[in-house]
Order: structure tokens, then C-alpha cells, then sequence
């Protein structure tokens, strides 16, 4: 399994700078999924997209139709394939290649592809600015590097694809919309199209900022979270002549805010809440009728987690009351905890190594945050398999969402050759046990 490494790292410049010019956030990802999907089926993958492989009970955080549509009519307009973005219609962008190869496990690789929403430095000596392939859409960029982890999808499929002889099973390779804000992954989880995978694996570039040509085989850490959005309703009145007839929502929600602050932290483990948004009212003299509060809780474990996130809930419910005002909540991502099989992570630093990596560790490395993979890992382990997350370093120009993020291109080959390593290794029976 050697592929020709200058055509690879060839192929996967050219396709990261494409779909870098073309970043869509969460459930948008109509031109890239269906990019994705024709490249699959180019390639000899049987094509699975949208309400196949997601149970919409489950997505969260979807935009509005309008934003939807807009976003679809876009694509179009950029030239995506009319007949997949179809069936993407409503924000069921996720995409799934499978291949067959004889008698094995099946193995599942993850690629999350949306972006971010934030506007990509002007700066002429930014490279992507400076190449000419820096967004085209304002307000969205690359800049978590998701658009290195679809060419590393990319390119693994060819690799598996062109080299048949050397592995046997089945691989399904799932690009995930909506990573960011925890919100896609847990709607493919459900669906049950992972309830034959006996390996779940994915990684991320970057993370660690001086992880130039190093791989983390084992990242641990991750804390479970939920994202709430809290709606708060009361009643307008002319805060002059009859105050006494209005409900300050504004009040509830910066009540709401302070009150939160005070949830206990939890004995068990580590704990966290914040509040990243708090909006309302439109003028000084009217009680102001509507306000918006937006927060996320986090936790060591799950049990952790929802205890955090029932006290937030609890206390906007009484605040309401306490305040006369209605409040209405939406969850809009979550994510559990999970952790990366020790075996697997030292076949996969094994491969690391052999791929060009020229360090591999192999001690736990702490996330610190989020990541709604562990749905899948979680599913898989349920079910007797095992799961691994790994960070694939490289060197960063700035950091992980700032408008100047890039990465180096050079060691993009190097993610897709450990994965095509490792499947190979597991498909003929290397499992790590002990």
C-alpha cells in the first residue's frame, strides 16, 4: 500500500484550496457534500446521503427553511450536482461512501466538513488570500481546518479503492455535517448505520500548537456538553405611564444569568457553564417583551453534565415565574463523554510512524473540550467495537478559528496514509488485544 506520495499530496492540495474557497457552516454543506458524493461514487463507493444515513429526531441547531433554501440555491448557483443536493434538500447533508472488499470487519472513518462563522483575514500575506483561495462566502471560512480533514476522507477512499489487495473487509467513510456546536453527529449515531462497525475511528489536524509532524494516538478528555438557547417572553409597557402593566424579560434573563453562576460544582468531576450570549429589548422607555440567553454546560462525564444542565433549566423555569414571563427551551447541540481504546492507539501510532510521522505519542492527551464524534464512539463500543480519536499535528499559522488559521499543506498526505495503514492492520486481524 504505497501509493504515489507527490501525485497524493498533489491531489490533496488542490481539493483542501477548493473546498476551502467554498465554506459552509452547519447543515449547508449542499456543494461540498455533493462534491463529496459524486468524488465516492467516482471512485466505486456505493453513495448513501441525507435521511439514509441521519434520523432527524436528532439534528439540532438547524437553520431556518429560508436559510436552508438560500444556501441550497447557492451551491447550485457554484455548480453542485443538482441530483444529490435534491436529495440533501432541508439540511440532510451528510454523505456516506461504502465499499465492499471480500470477508473482514467493517471499519468507520469520520470526516466532519462544515465551517465556521467567522471572516477570513484580509491580510495580503495571509496564503490563502495570497493563492487566491480564500473564501467566497462572507462571514464563513475554514478556519478549524475541516476542509484538510474531507481531503484526508478524499484520499484514504483512493487509497483503499486503488489498493483492494491489501486490506478486505468493508470501510464506510462518513463526512459529518454540523460538528461545529455539536449538532450532526448524534442524528448518523441514531440512525443505526453504525450498528455494524466493529473500528470507529477519526482525528483531528492541528489542536496542539507546536504538533508540526507529530501524531497523538490517544486523546482523552473529552467532556460531555449541552447547548441551550433560552427564549424569554414577558410583556411591553410604557416604562413611564403604566410600568406596572409590563414583564421584563430583559430582567429574567440577566436574573437567569447571575442565578446560573451559583450551580454548584460537582464533586464527581469537572464541571463547567458559561453564558456566551445575552440579548433583549428594543428601546429605554419600554419594558422589554422579549430577551434571548444563550449557554452551554459542560461536564467530566455525562451524569456530571446533565446535572449542570438540569440546575440551568430548573432555574430559568423558576426565574420565569418568579418574573411573570414565559420561557421557552431549545437544546442545540450536545455531546458525551467518550474515550479512545488504548490498544487501538498504539496500532494506530504503529502506523503513524511507518506513514512519515516522525513522533508518535502515545500518552493520553487531554481535549479540554467537546467533540459529538463521541456519539459514534459511544455506539460502537455498545455494541462489542471499539473507538479511537487521534490529533494529526501539523504546523498552524494562528489558532483554531481566528481569521488568519491555515495550516501546512505538506503533511496533509500523512493523515491519509496512517488511516490507510490502519485499515489495512485491522482488516487482517490486528486488534490490539492483549
Amino acid at each position: 500500500m504505497k501509493p504515489d506520495a507527490a501525485a497524493l499530496h498533489e491531489f490533496m492540495t488542490a481539493e483542501r484550496r477548493e473546498f476551502h474557497r467554498h465554506p459552509e457552516s452547519a447543515f449547508t454543506e449542499f456543494w461540498t457534500a455533493s462534491r463529496i458524493a459524486g468524488f465516492l461514487a467516482r471512485e466505486g463507493y456505493e453513495v448513501q446521503v441525507g435521511r439514509q444515513i441521519m434520523d432527524p429526531r436528532f439534528r439540532m441547531g438547524v437553520p431556518d427553511e429560508g436559510i436552508l433554501e438560500a444556501c441550497r440555491q447557492r451551491a447550485l448557483d457554484e455548480g453542485a450536482d443538482p441530483a444529490f443536493v435534491e436529495r440533501m434538500r432541508g439540511g440532510f447533508t451528510a454523505v456516506a461512501g461504502i465499499l465492499r472488499n471480500g470477508s473482514g470487519p467493517v471499519l468507520g472513518f469520520r470526516f466532519d466538513m462544515d465551517a465556521v462563522d467567522v471572516r477570513e483575514s484580509e491580510d495580503p500575506d495571509h496564503l490563502p488570500r495570497k493563492l487566491g483561495f480564500a473564501s467566497m462566502h462572507e462571514g464563513v471560512m475554514h478556519a478549524c481546518g475541516h476542509d484538510a480533514h474531507i481531503v484526508t476522507g478524499l484520499a484514504l477512499a483512493r487509497i483503499l479503492a486503488s489498493h483492494r489487495g491489501s486490506w478486505g473487509g468493508t470501510v464506510k467513510l462518513i463526512f459529518q455535517p454540523a460538528e461545529e456546536g455539536v449538532r450532526g453527529a448524534r442524528s448518523i449515531a441514531e440512525s443505526g448505520f453504525l450498528d455494524d462497525v466493529d473500528f470507529m475511528i477519526a482525528g483531528h489536524v492541528g489542536i496542539v500548537p507546536d504538533g508540526s509532524r507529530t501524531f497523538y494516538s490517544r486523546v482523552s478528555g473529552f467532556l460531555s456538553t449541552t447547548k441551550l438557547d433560552f427564549h424569554f417572553t414577558g410583556r411591553a409597557a410604557h416604562a413611564g405611564v403604566n410600568p406596572e402593566l409590563g414583564r421584563s424579560a430583559v430582567l429574567a434573563a440577566a436574573a437567569t444569568a447571575l442565578q446560573i453562576q451559583g450551580i454548584p460544582r460537582h464533586s464527581a468531576g469537572a464541571s463547567r457553564v458559561n453564558i456566551g450570549k445575552i440579548s433583549g429589548g428594543t428601546g429605554r422607555n419600554v419594558i422589554p417583551e422579549h430577551a434571548f440567553l444563550a449557554l452551554e454546560t459542560r461536564g467530566q462525564t455525562s451524569e456530571i453534565n446533565d446535572f449542570m444542565a438540569a440546575e440551568a433549566v430548573r432555574i430559568a423555569e423558576g426565574v420565569g415565574q418568579a418574573y411573570g414571563v414565559q420561557v421557552r427551551i431549545e437544546k442545540m447541540g450536545e455531546a458525551s463523554d467518550a474515550r479512545s481504546d488504548p490498544d487501538l492507539s498504539k496500532i494506530a501510532a504503529a502506523c503513524a510512524l511507518e506513514a512519515g510521522y516522525e513522533r508518535a505519542v502515545e500518552e493520553p492527551l487531554p481535549l479540554g473540550g467537546s467533540e459529538d464524534f463521541s456519539f459514534m464512539m459511544n455506539r460502537v463500543e455498545a455494541r462489542g467495537g471499539k473507538a479511537l480519536y487521534v490529533v494529526l499535528g501539523t504546523e498552524l499559522s494562528d489558532a483554531h478559528h481566528a481569521p488568519r488559521f491555515d495550516l501546512r499543506e505538506k503533511d496533509l498526505p500523512l493523515g491519509a496514509l496512517t488511516f490507510a495503514l490502519l485499515a489495512r492492520r485491522l482488516s487482517k486481524g490486528d486488534t490490539g488485544d492483549r
